[in-house]
Order: C-alpha cells, then structure tokens, then sequence
C-alpha cells in the first residue's frame, strides 16, 4: 500500500469513532444549510458527511441530497438518522479526492470540517469544483489555525510522525487567504463569516479524554504513543490540557470556526487576459 493509501485508511479507522460529536456539530450544520442558502429543489452533494448532520438538514430544507463519506460507521449513523427525521437520501461510501458524480451534477456542494482532512487540497478542490454546475454555490465550515481547534491539529501534528509528502494541514482551511488562494479563479462573491461552537466540559482532563475517543488523528495518536513512547504521551497530554484551559470557562469550552460561501463562474469567464494560446484559442485547463 503506498504511504498516501495508508494515510487514507487510518483516517478512515480514526474518524468511525466520531458519532458522538454530533451533539456539537448538530447545529453548526444548520448555520452552514442556512449561509449556503440552499432552498427546496436544489441538488446538493455533501462531501465527507459524517453522520449526516449537513445532508439530513438540507434535505429537510426540501433539497435532492446525495452525501458522501470515506467510514462505513459514519454512513450507517447517518442512514438511522435520514430514516428517523424521514428524509431520502443518496449516501454512498466513497474518496472526497474522487467523487463518483458526473460533472455539473449539483447546485450546492457542501462539506463541514470535512473535506479538510482530504489530504490534497488541489485534487478536493477540483473535485468539488468539477461537480458542481457554473453558477452554483460551494460553502463549507473549516477551523481557522489560530485559534483553539486549528491549535489543536497544530499540536498533534508536532507530535504525530510527519504525513506523506504533499499533504497539507488541515488548519491551513481555516485561513481566508488560503481559502481565496485554493479557490482561485474559478469563483466569485467569495463571502467569509464566523461562528462559534460551545462544547460542555467539567475540566479540561474532562474534555480532553473526550476528544482522545473520538477525533481521527487524536485517536491514533494515543495510540501510537501509549505503545511507543508513555512519557511523550504524557508530554502531550500536559500540552493539549494548558490549551483547552484558554477556551475553557464556565463549564464551556469555546470553538470558534469559518464558514465559506463563494459562487462558481460560468465557463466562459474564467478566460481572462493573457489565456489565449499562440493562435488566439483561449485557454480553459482547469476550467469545468
């Protein structure tokens, strides 16, 4: 298995413990359905859905939902909670860097915390950009990298063995700029607002031990370290408790996150100055 294969399947372990963060991203996925603007009738495509909080939402809204997500667990606790809210949806198991859609096949793509952890920017982007018709809406919720969630994928990763070449941190979804950068010239209206996220806690040791069972990379973390180096786990865990001590009071620890919204131009304007080729043809790679 090549190392990027490899990195693929252990999040794909890590994160089949995620359920029950969804208590937290329940409603983050309504402000998320809301900035989007989706309305009855869309096609929306939500790209690593988890459990299905997004996709379950929009279809709720009235849209033609497909999701899609890499853990087989996630999927299964997503379909219990489409049945239960009594909405249809397309959920299949697959890689956000290979979506199985043709292309223009939606009006809205969406992914919360999602596609971040897709360890190729450029390919997810093109990806979601590819099947998603010109003139729809791509919008997604991300962490930003200073603050408490983004410092936290910060800290593992100091202590986590380093990813394959070419793999980006996550955090770096966070950033506006970079958002602006990977996004590029294929969209337009790009609109950024910022929303927090209240997560229940009795003490920092409390949530930490929460988040040690159901956060991917965390989760292999521990387990790498409790067989390989206790005193550094430990040295860790000390780390990770004085951060969550500064977003921690009153019972509360506070997550603050990005949400994204921008527009995807329409084929023939992406031809700008300066892409037209020796014979005076425009140039259009990249462009869907």
């Amino acid at each position: 298995m090549d190392p990027l294969t490899q990195f693929k399947e252990a999040q794909k372990q890590g994160w089949a413990h995620f359920a029950p963060l969804e208590t937290f991203t329940t409603p983050a996925a309504a402000r998320l359905v809301r900035h989007a603007r989706v309305v009855a009738g869309q096609r929306v495509l939500d790209v690593a859905c988890g459990t299905g909080v997004v996709a379950i939402t929009a279809a709720r809204a009235g849209a033609r939902v497909s999701a899609l997500d890499l853990t087989p667990q996630l999927l299964e606790r997503a379909r219990e909670h489409a049945h239960l809210a009594n909405v249809d949806l397309d959920f299949r198991e697959g890689d956000a860097e290979q979506l199985p859609f043709d292309d223009a096949a939606f009006d809205v793509v969406l992914s919360q915390y999602g596609h971040i952890f897709a360890p190729r920017p450029d390919v997810v982007v093109s990806e979601m950009l590819r099947v998603l018709t010109p003139g729809g809406t791509i919008a997604f919720s991300t962490w930003p990298p200073e603050v408490f969630v983004g410092r936290t994928f910060m800290l593992v990763a100091r202590y986590a063995p380093p990813p394959p070449p070419g793999v980006a941190p996550p955090p770096l979804w966070g950033d506006p700029n970079v958002v602006r950068e990977r996004l590029g010239k294929a969209v337009r209206d790009i609109v950024f607002d910022r929303e927090r996220m209240l997560v229940p806690a009795l003490s920092a040791a409390h949530f930490r031990t929460n988040f040690e069972k159901t956060a991917g990379p965390v989760i292999k973390l521990v387990e790498a370290l409790s067989a390989s180096d206790p005193a550094r786990l430990s040295e860790f865990r000390r780390e990770f408790e004085a951060l969550i001590a500064e977003y921690f009071r009153d019972n509360l620890v506070r997550q603050d996150y990005l949400l994204t919204r921008a527009t995807k131009i329409r084929k023939a304007t992406w031809i700008s100055e300066g892409t037209r080729d020796a014979t005076g043809q425009a140039r259009t790679s990249g462009a869907r």
